[in-house]
């Protein structure tokens, strides 16, 4: 992509020193000579970054009012102002105004070169958020009845709209990261980006390059997190795994709301919502030493912990459902049904949501919306891959028939429970008995109220 610079100058020297500079750079320019030609050339299109003298040919601000015609009409536009009659208090008036760098006459080419780089890159980087923000992903909908996901959606409706910190706990594959897009999309900042950083992902030595960019020796900026998510939310996915010296530095962010980048020298101010998740017991993490406890209370303002999806079996035909219909829109499949749950509501689901909805994918693929005995036969293959089902089966082999039995009763009726959410009476229709004959079974088989 060729980005375009609009030089807005009154002097004809410096647009032409301008032009010859930065076509030569790879850029392609156009040009203004006073503020009605600014005007026209802003309004006919808009640049992707400007340069504008502070004084043109209306006025002494002149400059400024054509800066902010630029920012009503796109905030994300970088503009530099250059000014021959700079002063301390117009430099601080001009970055106010939203300008991206301020640089005195006569300029270091080389500076403004470099300003022009780190706008592009400015431009690049947003551009990049805003793809991310608005690639397809097959659902960001939290679908469930279970009590569970039913709590956590009444709490995404409260705290969204704050700006308080959430700290989004459960294991791997329930859907820590849906429920932080969520909160995200019903929050003030949902016109901001959503960028995550994942501390099981990075390497040990990287982790605070990518949470707070580098100042490089060319004069380029590798951004990092923070600055990425400015003005939106950051999820730090993981952050259990992130090293005691780099969670010192997060802790005094959150304490003054500022940082520096490697290498830099000044100060940036933090304007991010920081949502944080990890899949590891965190009172055992802080216990045995690898997470700070006073780190843990200023991300814990408020607490969302996701269940395992063999709790909330119940949910399980509801996703099935709902990733049938999301993934065969997706892929242009001919859509189908699973009129046989008996499989899904009977396996033990180690990688929980995710592994659902990656065999709900397989069967929409393999089956191209076949017949049920084609869909059973490909969950069954599926499922029974599984080597935590494996070790079960050989297990119960081991035991007596009556005691067999009782294992298998117990696993049964638990099950049941779970689908209907712990509710006795309508479990006890299910399976064909009375309550209270239920009532006894359970009782005799040791098995606790589920709710």
């Amino acid at each position: 992509m060729s980005f375009e610079i609009l030089i807005i100058d009154d002097n004809s020297d410096i647009r032409l020193i301008l032009d010859e500079l930065i076509t030569e750079a790879g850029y392609k320019t156009r040009m203004a000579a006073n503020y009605n030609q600014a005007l026209t050339e802003i309004d006919k299109k808009l640049p992707d970054v400007a340069i504008i003298d502070v004084k043109l040919d209306k006025g002494d601000n002149d400059g400024i009012e054509l800066l902010l015609h630029i920012k009503k009409k796109n905030s994300d536009i970088p503009v530099i102002i250059i000014s021959g009659h700079a002063n301390i208090d117009m430099a601080i008036k001009s970055l106010k105004s939203g300008a991206f760098e301020f640089i005195q006459k006569p300029f270091d080419k080389d500076r403004l070169l470099n300003f022009i780089k780190r706008a592009v890159e400015n431009i690049n980087l947003k551009q990049e958020n805003s793809i991310l923000k608005n690639k397809l992903f097959h659902t960001f909908d939290i679908i469930g009845k279970s009590e569970n996901i039913t709590s956590i959606k009444e709490q995404i409706q409260k705290i969204s709209t704050s700006e308080s910190r959430v700290f989004i706990s459960g294991p791997t594959g329930s859907g820590k990261e849906l429920v932080a897009r969520n909160i995200y999309r019903n929050s003030k900042r949902k016109d901001g980006p959503f960028v995550i950083l994942n501390g099981a992902l990075l390497d040990i030595h990287s982790y605070e390059k990518e949470l707070f960019g580098e100042e490089k020796k060319d004069g380029s900026i590798s951004y990092g997190a923070l600055e990425k998510s400015t003005g939106g939310v950051l999820l730090i996915d993981e952050i259990t795994e992130i090293p005691l010296e780099t969670q010192s530095k997060i802790l005094r962010i959150l304490i003054d709301q500022k940082f520096k980048r490697i290498n830099g020298t000044h100060d940036i101010k933090v304007d991010v919502r920081i949502l944080s998740s990890t899949s590891k017991d965190i009172k055992n993490e802080i216990k045995n030493g690898n997470f700070r406890e006073d780190l843990f209370h200023r991300l814990n303002v408020f607490n969302i912990s996701l269940s395992p999806l063999i709790n909330r079996l119940q949910d399980i035909p509801l996703l099935a459902n709902y990733f049938i219909e999301n993934i065969c829109k997706y892929n242009n499949i001919k859509t189908f049904k699973i009129e046989n749950n008996n499989y899904l509501l009977s396996y033990s689901w180690p990688g929980n949501v995710r592994e659902l909805r990656n065999l709900i994918e397989r069967v929409a693929i393999l089956s191209q919306g076949g017949d049920q005995d084609i869909i059973l036969n490909i969950i069954k293959e599926s499922l029974t891959q599984s080597e935590n089902d494996k070790f079960t089966i050989n297990e119960t082999l081991n035991f007596p028939l009556r005691e067999a039995r009782e294992n298998f009763e117990k696993e049964y009726l638990i099950n049941q429970l779970k689908k209907f959410g712990g509710n006795i009476s309508k479990t006890a229709k299910f399976v064909g008995m009375e309550r209270s004959a239920l009532h006894r079974k359970l009782k005799l088989l040791g098995v606790k109220d589920l709710n």
